[in-house]
């Protein structure tokens, strides 16, 4: 761990010399020598992300592979986890997960179904509670980016929902004469749906010495294998789905504010970020949320460009994964990694722009979890879990919070 946390403060402090160099070096006085100390930083910058990944790739092959010993007792092993988590419910949980139904007596059945939103009557199944479903979709916000900007909304049912919607962006008072009559102009309102729809975590297959060794955290395995999946496919549809038979993407759903000049295919200049920032309402951006979106090859393209006084754009990140409260710059606006975002390409929507928080993510508080200890997996030594979780997203703004930068088509 020490070797990470060393490798973690040389990244952030390399980081803060370069924003360092940009806050103290305006336009007028950016030089030649302090782009070529600038291009130095950046590439140790990067040295030091990739010896990072390292670092965390040995971390965490080692958390998986570490036995300490074992207890037998299935009694033990739930004391263990909840003296670890702190909760009976995640105790029941990483109860059920070894042993599954047989393993909770009636009990602990009752006080599941006290604490849960649904009920599930399929045998096998583990409706999750509701302490431990918030944790499972809190967790989601590591995944893609999408939870991490947008309003999130939790239901304790399924049933349709919609969003009041009015564009009052072209509105106006008037100046009105002594004892005149004040002109009528309605106001128009629209609704968009919030519709949730079910997510499948395929089946996820846990070989059993990893159940039967209490020192494993067997509760943080299985979620982890699931929320990669749960989190990859939902954070893709809150990005780009289509909004026929899944939710509606954000970049289905945003408008274009700025289009890059023919040629630009694979690149962003200068000005267009200028446009695109400049094609938001400026009632919007006084609210101080604004927020760039793209991939990070993009952001990797953008790392590379210069204002017109020759000083980059972007600026990293220090202190990241300790308390991020100075994140990765562009223009002076936050910028978010959202992999889901199309990559750069002919008339490929790469770059969103604006108060974000208007796709409005919903949850329904009903995680429910199977256990499979059938033939196809007991020949194998193995127990098949799969998870189910209901979710949905649109975007209920139609004032132009947000813009997008397309590429040009040639």
């Amino acid at each position: 761990m020490s070797r990470l946390i060393e490798a973690r403060e040389r990244r952030n402090a390399i980081a803060r010399d370069m924003r360092n160099l940009i806050d103290a070096n305006p336009g007028d006085k950016w030089t030649p020598e302090l782009q070529a100390q600038w291009d130095g930083l950046d590439a140790k910058l990067s040295d030091s992300d990739t010896e990072l990944t390292r670092e965390q790739r040995l971390l965490d092959i080692a958390a998986q592979t570490q036995v300490d010993g074992a207890m037998d007792e299935a009694a033990a092993r739930a004391a263990a986890s909840a003296a670890k988590t702190g909760s009976p419910a995640q105790a029941l949980y990483a109860k059920w997960l070894r042993g599954g139904d047989q393993a909770l007596n009636t009990a602990e059945w009752q006080a599941i179904r006290n604490t849960m939103s649904t009920t599930t009557g399929s045998e096998g199944g583990f409706t999750v509670q509701t302490d431990v479903a918030k944790s499972v979709l809190d967790a989601l916000k590591a995944f893609g980016g999408m939870r991490s900007v947008a309003e999130i909304l939790q239901t304790a049912q399924g049933n349709p929902m919609t969003f009041p919607t009015s564009n009052g962006t072209a509105e106006t008072g008037e100046i009105v004469a002594q004892n005149a009559t004040v002109s009528a102009s309605g106001i128009v309102f629209g609704t968009i749906g919030l519709g949730v729809y079910k997510f499948s975590s395929t089946e996820v297959a846990i070989p059993l010495e990893l159940l039967q060794d209490s020192s494993v955290d067997v509760e943080a395995f299985v979620n982890a294998r699931l929320l990669t999946r749960l989190g990859r496919i939902t954070n893709t549809m809150f990005t780009v789905g289509t909004g026929t038979n899944q939710p509606q993407g954000m970049v289905t759903a945003l408008s274009t504010g700025k289009t890059g000049a023919t040629g630009q295919t694979t690149t962003v200049v200068y000005d267009d970020l200028v446009d695109l920032i400049d094609s938001v309402d400026v009632a919007y951006q006084m609210n101080g949320t604004m927020r760039f979106m793209m991939h990070q090859q993009t952001r990797k393209a953008l790392r590379k460009l210069k204002d017109t006084a020759g000083r980059p754009l972007w600026v990293p990140s220090y202190d990241g994964g300790i308390t991020r409260n100075m994140p990765d710059q562009l223009l002076g606006h936050d910028l978010v990694l959202n992999n889901d975002m199309p990559v750069m390409a002919a008339s490929a929507k790469s770059i969103a722009f604006g108060d974000l928080s208007y796709y409005k993510i919903r949850d329904v508080m009903d995680v429910t979890m199977y256990r499979f200890t059938d033939s196809a997996y007991t020949k194998l030594g193995q127990v098949g879990f799969l998870a189910f979780m209901r979710s949905g997203g649109a975007w209920v703004d139609n004032g132009g919070a947000a813009k997008l930068y397309v590429n040009s088509a040639t």
